[in-house]
């Protein structure tokens, strides 16, 4: 039989015994408890390296995310998967972005694939989603160089007087330091304009070709607005033309379809005549596709392009226009394609593939010392 003492002993002993089970259990709980909370702690550091964004998605609709690898960042290119918002949105045209694209408001097209983008350019035929892209992709890549790539070419008290003049500015494509400029108007009716298609490709392949090229993107929906808007940007190259880095000697104006009228217009009065400075008329432009018929004996010496199959600038028109310039006496390049159709750009993949090229030539043979 167990004694008193021994019995209180026991009791005593399975007490301890029972407390320290208890503590053991509860630092238990509280290692762990400090090991999630140092976890979580390490966890929440290393997501605060990535940036939260908001993701659109196809329907339109946003979703917050964190961070994942679908973001974009500064130096993303674009791909004709992607999709029209992807452009306008993209880091890289942070707050001009909307003028890349044809209209004021383009926000109905946001859904639309880069694969579609000629939708968006009724007027244009041959437009190419590869070509677009990699034009695209080339400015992105400047920026990321620490490029100026876009400048506005009215004040802000200019905009404040007539808020369509917020939709306008010049695209800057660099060629060599101090080399002559041209400025490209792209085409689409006055009711949109193509720089897509007819811009910043075009402007791409002057620039390496060594010349300096600007796209102008001008007021939509009239034809004395919009050359007016590119006698401003003719000034205000010139008067930056150091800052810029280009010359102001021999500069050409480019233009297709309803962009062509405005180089026309300016070959044949002028850059004052239309509000600008006092300034020398073009040493040379380059008229596609467009059927104004305007001439004199001191309009500038042109390149003039148009395929036999223009369903919009008739190709006898065309060529009356080449025969009145060349009788004034005005030297005249003329390319007559057959199948290109309207609106060609480039013409990469038709039979006015290169045509550029032999314009490029033709200025340079006016560029004088």
């Amino acid at each position: 039989m167990m004694k008193t003492g021994q019995l209180e002993n026991s009791k005593w002993e399975l007490s301890v015994l029972a407390f320290t089970r208890l503590i053991g259990k509860f630092t238990m709980k509280i290692i762990c408890m400090i090991t999630l909370l140092m976890c979580s702690c390490f966890v929440s550091a290393c997501d605060g390296d990535k940036p939260n964004t908001t993701v659109v998605e196809e329907n339109g609709n946003t979703n917050e995310n964190d961070g994942d690898e679908n973001n974009t960042d500064m130096g993303t290119h674009l791909t004709t998967n992607d999709y029209v918002r992807d452009i306008v949105n993209h880091p890289a045209f942070n707050g001009f972005g909307e003028l890349l694209l044809s209209r004021d408001d383009n926000s109905s097209y946001y859904n639309t694939p880069i694969s579609n983008v000629g939708s968006l350019m009724p007027y244009h035929g041959n437009v190419r989603p590869d070509v677009i892209v990699g034009s695209v992709n080339y400015m992105i890549d400047e920026v990321n160089k620490g490029k100026t790539i876009f400048y506005d070419i009215y004040t802000e008290q200019q905009k404040q007087q007539d808020p369509a003049k917020r939709n306008t500015g010049i695209f800057f494509f660099r060629g060599n330091p101090n080399a002559p400029f041209a400025v490209v108007c792209p085409g689409g009716g006055f009711s949109y304009v193509g720089s897509l298609h007819e811009g910043f490709p075009l402007a791409q392949r002057i620039s390496e070709l060594g010349l300096n090229a600007f796209v102008i993107r001008y007021r939509i929906g009239s034809e004395q607005y919009a050359t007016e808007d590119l006698a401003t940007a003719i000034s205000y190259i010139f008067r930056n033309a150091a800052i810029l880095g280009v010359s102001s000697k021999n500069y050409s104006v480019w233009g297709g379809s309803a962009g062509a009228r405005m180089a026309g217009n300016i070959a044949l009065s002028g850059v004052s005549a239309y509000k600008g400075d006092n300034l020398p008329k073009p040493a040379t432009a380059v008229i596609a596709y467009t059927g104004q018929s305007t001439y004199s004996s001191n309009f500038s010496p042109s390149f003039i392009t148009v395929a036999a199959n223009d369903g919009i600038a008739n190709v006898n028109t065309v060529e009356r226009r080449v025969e009145n310039l060349r009788n004034a006496g005005v030297d005249v390049e003329y390319r007559r394609y057959q199948t290109a159709g309207h609106g060609f750009g480039l013409g990469t993949g038709t039979d006015a593939e290169g045509w550029l090229d032999l314009a490029v030539r033709f200025w340079q043979r006016h560029i004088k010392e």
